[in-house]
């Protein structure tokens, strides 16, 4: 008996391989994108720590007038800038927010401050641990008369995918919806933001203030260095099964000699 190899001459590109290219090319095109878009974010954000750690520190000024409330919808024009505010609190109207901070779990205090002109600015001014969510176990606390307040101004929270809906008939709130307890509470003339007040010390100890977070999460370089990473093996992977399917293939003819 004998055997004859014979190999047949490569014909061009077959389609699989053809398909395999095209995959590799757009997969790779996808992940080169979101590779760049993670430098992109990795410079936006790091600006804007930049930006927030500038206003945070600077000398505290007087609030925007109420004439330019209504334009203010862009949180990027003010959010976080140091400002100070004088007026008195109206503690019937206070709010406690639920949170969990670096102190455990408890209450952000959101009390309106009633300013001489009218107009009402609602403060954070702190954090209480939930056994003194009522004020009457901090009575220390609610301060009467005139006073000012040091702190950055903060753009209303609206809800989120990690944050539950706020019930105000039953005065259980998760998030700092200015518009929504104003609307509650039926504070006249209020400010379109909040401000949170900074570590000067309450009478009491409570609420305490000065806990706005001023650092973010910056993972946008490893996630970009991933992309780009993945972006490689798509390549060496799609080299690798096109080369196997557009290798020549090898016809065996086998002959068998009659007896």
């Amino acid at each position: 008996m004998t055997t004859k190899k014979e190999t047949t001459p490569r014909k061009g590109i077959r389609p699989a391989a053809i398909v395999v290219i095209f995959m590799t090319v757009v997969l790779t095109n996808c992940l080169l994108a979101l590779g760049t878009w993670q430098v992109n974010r990795l410079a936006w954000k790091r600006d804007l720590v930049a930006h927030v750690e500038e206003r945070a520190q600077a000398a505290p000024v007087d609030i925007s007038a109420p004439s330019e409330w209504p334009a203010m919808t862009d949180p990027s024009q003010y959010e976080y800038r140091r400002v100070k505010i004088t007026g008195t609190y109206r503690h019937q109207d206070e709010v406690q927010v639920y949170t969990v901070t670096d102190l455990g779990p408890g209450y952000w205090v959101l009390t309106p401050l009633q300013r001489a002109d009218g107009t009402r600015v609602i403060v954070n001014r702190g954090f209480v641990p939930t056994n003194k969510r009522d004020p009457a176990t901090r009575p220390q606390g609610e301060v009467e008369g005139n006073v000012e307040v040091i702190g950055l101004m903060r753009a209303p929270e609206t809800g989120s995918l990690f944050l539950r809906a706020n019930d105000p008939q039953n005065n259980r709130w998760y998030s700092r919806n200015i518009v929504q307890i104003a609307e509650t509470k039926q504070i006249e003339n209020a400010a379109p933001f909040y401000i949170d007040a900074d570590a000067t010390p309450n009478p009491g100890g409570l609420p305490i203030g000065g806990k706005t977070m001023l650092t973010f999460p910056n993972n946008h370089l490893s996630y970009a260095i991933t992309w780009y990473i993945l972006a490689g093996m798509v390549v060496a992977a799609g080299w690798y099964v096109t080369r196997n399917l557009n290798a020549p293939k090898k016809a065996r003819t086998d002959d068998q000699d009659s007896a």
